[in-house]
Parts: C-alpha cells; structure tokens; sequence
C-alpha cells in the first residue's frame, strides 16, 4: 500500500524533482489545492445531503423497504413492528434502533426503519429520512 501512494506522488511530481527544495512543497501544496478544489465544487453542487455511497444504501434499503408489511405497536409514535424476509423486527424510530442492529450499527435507516418511516410520515418519508440518521 505504500509503495503504490509513493509511486502515486512520483508521477505526479515527475518535472518537479529537479527543482530546489521548497519549489518542490509549492508545487505539492498547489497541485493538492487544486485536487481539493475540484473535489469541493462535485460535492457543493451535489442536491443530496450524504456522500454518494450513503445515498446509494439509502436507496437500496428505501426498495428493500417496499416488500415489507409494517404495523405500528400500541399506537405507539415510534415503535413499530416490520413483518417480511421470513422474521420480524422491531423498530424504534425514537432511539433510532432496530432488531436487525444495522440501523444501530450503520446510523443510516435499514429496510425496517425506512418501511416504519413510510408508515409514519406518509409521502414525506423520502425528505424525512435524513432527520433520522445520523
């Protein structure tokens, strides 16, 4: 792993060797600006609210979601049950937890939570779910 960061920074800084010393670290600090800047403006002009990896388990939980029966406990705000995949879960939008433990572990809503979401906050679910992750 840190031979292939050195050969990265080596092709990068190629024309650069022969240069005095402190050419060389303006020449890293700008080249760095420059990546940074770029990868500022592709998130600044993302509409979402996570990193795409996050949006893209938000999506997939968000379909998984839809082949789930949901039932709402006591007439609870917050705790629901969530029948489908051959076991039930028990979700609790509150502590933001669920059975399964990969809403509590991952902090982004699973399967479970985002059906008991949909249940809960009717169309709204889709702009409501980054208030229940973390």
């Amino acid at each position: 792993m840190i031979s292939n960061i050195v050969e990265s920074l080596n092709s990068m800084l190629y024309d650069e060797r022969e240069y005095p010393v402190v050419a060389i670290f303006n020449s890293i600090a700008h080249k760095f600006g420059e990546i940074f800047r770029k990868r500022y403006a592709e998130v600044d002009n993302s509409k979402t609210t996570f990193i795409p990896v996050a949006e893209m388990i938000l999506r997939e939980n968000m379909t998984k979601g839809d082949k789930l029966y949901v039932n709402n406990i006591n007439r609870s705000t917050d705790e629901f049950i969530v029948l489908g995949y051959s076991r039930s879960t028990k979700v609790n939008l509150s502590r933001q937890s669920c059975s399964c433990k990969k809403y509590d572990l991952v902090k982004l809503p699973c399967a479970h939570a985002m059906d008991a979401l949909r249940l809960k906050q009717g169309d709204k679910h889709g702009t409501s779910i980054y208030n229940y992750s973390l």
